[in-house]
């Protein structure tokens, strides 16, 4: 019986760099994407023969922005990695999206093309938080996407928020929330902003120009996102995802439950094993590769017992259904369902939402 596992995409491109990213994205690079995306299948046939035991689930367009490809070439991509791999004929195929990429047309022609779910990196209703951000759409440029992506025959779709940006209050996030409730997609990500070092926002908030999001108020307004969209009918299945019913992600359910997946491009990541690696970031020496004949695996690591112990427990805590009671000594689980940071159900102990805030530091507890 063949293995099920997830295949990721990373497209690296996008019309502008946004100050707090840390993904391997770049701004003017345009110019390759032809050869890259047919390196992209080139390096698919390169890894056919060893995932050839493998059907894929689930297929995710990352970036980047892939709508930044033509809408032809992003469906003979789709066409070719179908070819390349066994994908189930039903497997989810999300494809990320910026709202000022998109309109009606494009979206028509890649949901026929194959795509069914759309995530569109919406971030905030706020323009001041956009701005904050360095987004460069406004809500009524989000607003009109995901109504193009509704005519387009789009019935699965997500928004990307983040809470905490530089100036963002409570009552900002709580009027975002309702606006893309209002919206009634299917799937909400709702993430807090993390200062990276290395971005552009992170050397400003070190060098005293903006400050750091206040991580209290942050607690805050993830109770918020918690409460709101409780109420709204969206279920709680992982730490920065809601979904209605039926309608939870498929591909990330595959990396929080540990199933193999297969990265392509400039910076992707793959595991299957107990082995991790990842391509080269740069999509030039990418290319350079693949067109060589070569793998571009930039590096890997072979996981310890340790180590592949404390992913499960990280991994399966993130999650709303958490992980089998037998896990962790009774006596610590104990603690936390005291605290009301976990219970106990169904024979496993999952976090509450108050304990998902906290799900990083409960697993370091556990494994020390």
């Amino acid at each position: 019986m063949s293995e099920p596992a997830g295949l990721y995409v990373h497209i690296p491109f996008c019309l502008t760099r946004c100050g707090y990213c840390d993904f391997n994205t770049y701004a003017g690079l345009d110019q390759l994407s032809n050869r890259y995306v047919e390196a992209l299948q080139r390096e698919a046939e390169l890894w056919a023969p060893e995932w050839q035991d493998a059907t894929f689930v689930s297929l995710f367009l990352g970036g980047g922005t892939p709508t930044t490809l033509k809408h032809d070439s992003l469906v003979n991509l789709l066409r070719g990695l179908r070819s390349t791999f066994s994908l189930e004929p039903d497997a989810e195929i999300t494809s990320e999206a910026n709202p000022d990429t998109v309109d009606e047309p494009y979206l028509a022609r890649i949901r026929r093309g194959g795509v069914t779910r759309l995530s569109m990196g919406v971030q905030s209703f706020d323009p001041n938080v956009l701005g904050a951000l360095e987004r460069i759409h406004s809500p009524d440029s989000a607003r009109r996407a995901f109504s193009a992506a509704r005519r387009a025959g789009f019935e699965d779709v997500n928004l990307d928020l983040i809470y905490g940006a530089n100036g963002e209050s409570i009552e900002s996030w709580k009027r975002t929330l309702e606006e893309a409730i209002a919206l009634t997609p299917e799937h909400l990500s709702c993430y807090a902003l993390t200062i990276e070092p290395a971005t552009p926002l992170g050397r400003k908030v070190a060098a005293g120009l903006t400050p750091a999001p206040d991580a209290d108020l942050q607690a805050d307004m993830y109770e918020l996102a918690c409460e709101v969209l409780a109420m709204a009918g969206y279920e709680h299945y992982e730490v920065s995802n809601w979904a209605k019913p039926g309608h939870r992600c498929r591909h990330n359910l595959g990396y929080w439950e540990g199933r193999p997946y297969l990265g392509l491009g400039a910076g992707a990541h793959s595991y299957r094993d107990g082995r991790r690696w990842w391509n080269v970031r740069s999509p030039q020496q990418y290319l350079a590769m693949v067109s060589a004949g070569e793998r571009p695996i930039g590096g890997d690591e072979l996981l310890s017992e340790g180590e592949r112990r404390t992913e499960r427990l990280l991994l399966g805590l993130r999650t709303a259904e958490g992980i089998p009671v037998d896990w962790v000594e009774d006596v610590r689980a104990d603690g936390f369902v005291a605290h009301g940071l976990a219970e106990r159900r169904d024979g496993r102990l999952a976090l509450t939402d108050r304990g998902l805030l906290l799900a990083n530091e409960l697993v370091t507890e556990l494994v020390e």
